[in-house]
């Protein structure tokens, strides 16, 4: 049986963002996107939002999933929102968020464009579920 559309590997990038140094939940949730099949890029920690532009650009990736403990949320998701919309990436990248976000500032964050806010007991399968139906089509 061949590859078919549906069947495509999804590119999808782990970024650590801001002065967060917990990556625990990053590397469990890399690992469990390749055991499904996706494409995983991690970003490391401490990455300035312009550097995770910067690599969500060049590496062409389908999904985005910002890993973010520190409270600084509310600065720096906007500020990679902003960086993908001026290189016109925005539209084609799925933008996901995860760790403990208030529920009004979760609120903030999809009214911005994000796509869906993971926080703490999210299953695995759910997300890697929402991955594979919302990630966009690309030809």
């Amino acid at each position: 049986m061949g590859v078919d559309q549906e069947q495509r590997q999804i590119r999808c990038l782990v970024a650590k963002v801001g002065l967060d140094g917990h990556d625990r939940g990053a590397h469990v949730i890399s690992r469990a996107f390749r055991d499904a099949g996706f494409e995983v890029i991690y970003s490391g920690l401490h990455r300035a939002p312009e550097e995770i532009v910067q690599a969500t650009v060049q590496e062409d990736v389908d999904v985005l999933g910002i890993s973010i403990l520190s409270g600084a949320h509310d600065t720096l998701v906007p500020e990679i929102i902003e960086g993908l919309e001026e290189y016109g990436a925005f539209e084609d990248t799925l933008v996901l968020v995860g760790g403990i976000i208030p529920d009004e500032d979760e609120t903030e964050l999809l009214e911005l464009g994000v796509a869906r806010v993971f926080g703490p007991g999210a299953s695995m399968d759910e997300m890697i579920e929402y991955v594979r139906e919302n990630a966009p089509e690309r030809e």
